[in-house]
């Protein structure tokens, strides 16, 4: 991938001017201030010196049991032993640090960025988007509604392990999905949560249409919302030579932001912050803006479309899905006490949230809706382990391109 261009510098204006108003002690008014921080819960988890208001929210993230699991679900590329290729684990602080980049010259608050960033994919599938696509195809089956994972991400803190998380924190997780590009995010001002659940709810039973009208309620949940997309275009390409799919000499065809990783990134913070500072919105230049559009194209048509790993998905993975929910259906249905859904989900779960009051998981959930949860919270390995376990005659699998392909036989 031939780099077409040199990084990009802030003007010598712009840094004149930040230096300047650092000197005078300026602060973003736009800048959401941890006073304003809304729960559902507000006498409890209240803010202190050594745990302000957004502090607490990355800590409630962070120990979640969900959490950890980012470490084996897909970011793009499954059927991969290569611990270089990323994982969610790995995307969700990439996201972090940019949008902590920017939101510090931006003067924005960088807890509540933190925050947004490293809770906005928990309701990602096993197998990245496709399985995402599986589990939607199912749920919208058995019940008519959607499954998507920025709406699933606020069901796993809000509902599911009710950690009592800020309303600004939930509505930029939200509000995150990457998919819907624009060249200007402005603010929509939060309602409250009655508002916000009435959003949740139209997610839940329009889908898409009702996703793309989503607005984050604050500038911080704007700037992560964007660098959800700068954190993998360029990424993505990296691990699709790290995995065969493209050359390293494959051309993009990007000008203003460059088509390497380390470029992109660079290029993409110089012109947000370059066309955002000072402003109450975050903007792109028109030719930034139309090479991410360019961009994303090329990634799908080069490596998202890749057809010998999507044929693996259609073949095995969307199979084993459609399997895995109609057991663990009806084991639910039957009260199959030892089977996985309740050992390994509704159990465990129960467990974590005692603490927290209400009632238990489970008890104001319809069966199709808690096969949904699980199947969502899983790890790639644990789905096929658990695919093993329940159909162990199943001709169905999936081989895994070794770490060691490359090499010769011993």
């Amino acid at each position: 991938m031939e780099e077409k261009l040199t990084y990009r510098a802030l003007s010598n204006g712009l840094q004149a001017r930040i230096r300047q108003e650092r000197a005078s002690h300026w602060e973003n008014p736009w800048r959401c201030r941890d006073e304003e921080a809304l729960r559902r819960d507000m006498g409890r988890d209240g803010a202190t010196l050594w745990r302000p208001a957004f502090v607490r929210d990355s800590e409630k993230i962070m120990h979640l049991p969900l959490y950890n699991r980012y470490a084996d679900k897909t970011q793009v590329f499954s059927f991969y032993e290569n611990d270089d290729i990323t994982r969610r684990m790995l995307h969700v602080q990439l996201v972090s640090r940019i949008a902590r980049n920017i939101g510090a010259v931006l003067g924005l608050n960088l807890e509540l960025i933190e925050a947004i960033a490293l809770g906005h994919d928990l309701g990602h599938t096993p197998f990245g988007h496709a399985g995402e696509r599986y589990l939607s195809e199912l749920l919208q089956a058995h019940t008519g509604r959607y499954f998507n994972h920025n709406v699933h991400s606020v069901r796993v803190l809000d509902r599911i392990f009710r950690r009592n998380v800020t309303l600004q924190t939930l509505d930029g997780i939200l509000c995150h999905n990457g998919e819907f590009v624009q060249q200007e995010y402005r603010p929509r001002p939060l309602q409250g949560f009655p508002a916000f659940d009435r959003a949740v709810e139209a997610c839940d039973i329009q889908g898409e249409p009702a996703i793309g009208q989503l607005v984050p309620g604050t500038l911080e949940g704007c700037v992560v919302r964007v660098c959800d997309m700068i954190a993998y275009l360029g990424k993505d390409r990296q691990d699709a030579v790290t995995a065969h799919i493209i050359h390293e000499d494959t051309t993009f065809t990007t000008q203003a932001i460059g088509a390497q990783n380390a470029a992109i990134i660079n290029n993409m913070v110089v012109d947000i912050v370059e066309n955002s500072y000072g402003k109450g919105h975050i903007s792109l230049s028109p030719s930034t803006y139309q090479d991410i559009k360019t961009a994303k194209a090329e990634n799908y048509r080069m490596i998202y479309r890749d057809e010998k790993v999507n044929k693996v998905y259609e073949t095995s993975i969307r199979p084993m899905f459609w399997e895995i929910y109609k057991k663990l259906l009806e084991d639910i249905k039957l009260g199959q006490k030892n089977s996985p859904i309740f050992r390994h989900h509704l159990d465990f779960v129960r467990e974590k949230v005692r603490w927290y009051g209400g009632s238990a998981y489970g008890e104001e959930e319809e069966p199709e809706q808690i096969v949904t949860d699980y199947i969502a919270s899983m790890t790639d390995d644990y789905f096929v382990a658990l695919y093993r376990y329940l159909f162990p005659k199943s001709a169905l699998g999936i081989t895994s391109h070794s770490y060691f392909a490359d090499l010769p036989a011993p």
